[in-house]
């Protein structure tokens, strides 16, 4: 089943104790953000008072707060380019502030431990959600396996996690594209 707009919000919002995400791409096309990439490249920083501002950071904060769990994995091949830098600045830093557990993994230093190449979330260890996009990172639509078995995901998840370093690690010593 596609899950979209208000569907997916509602979706994605209901899970009880943990939300986890793994991303695979090196970079993610998202045409409202192409002001904000324009500015980072321009050496502006994200505004901080965005802390608690930004719709997905306040609801990560609740969520969290109410003893819910957000965390993910970023897998990625060093060094970084100018999108993931973005991804890593204007985006997990402030993430991780609001209380998402971010974490990398970085294939350049730890050799692929068996994760896919694909995008998914995975709620409460029983409902995974593929996160699908297009050659140039462009979302193109988000599909709820209603019937799969979730274990190859949780394996994925602790996989990842078991291999992942904390973002504000990694980011400390990341290779940047010279």
């Amino acid at each position: 089943m596609r899950l979209e707009g208000d569907a997916w919000q509602e979706f994605f919002h209901s899970f009880r104790q943990e939300a986890f995400r793994l991303e695979t791409l090196p970079c993610y096309t998202v045409p409202e953000e192409e002001d904000e990439l324009r500015q980072f490249l321009a050496g502006v920083s994200r505004p901080v008072e965005e802390l608690h501002t930004d719709t997905y950071l306040i609801r990560v904060r609740e969520h969290v707060e109410a003893g819910r769990r957000m965390h993910r994995v970023h897998t990625l091949t060093s060094p970084l380019n100018d999108h993931l830098r973005f991804q890593f600045e204007w985006g997990y830093a402030f993430s991780v502030a609001a209380g998402e557990e971010v974490n990398i993994l970085d294939f350049a230093t730890t050799p692929n431990p068996g994760l896919p190449q694909q995008d998914f979330w995975l709620f409460d260890d029983t409902h995974v959600v593929l996160m699908h996009y297009a050659a140039d990172g462009t979302q193109t639509g988000r599909e709820l396996l209603e019937d799969a078995d979730p274990a190859p995901y949780v394996r994925y998840k602790e996989l990842a996690l078991k291999h992942a370093v904390p973002f504000s690690e990694y980011y400390e010593a990341a290779p940047l594209d010279p």
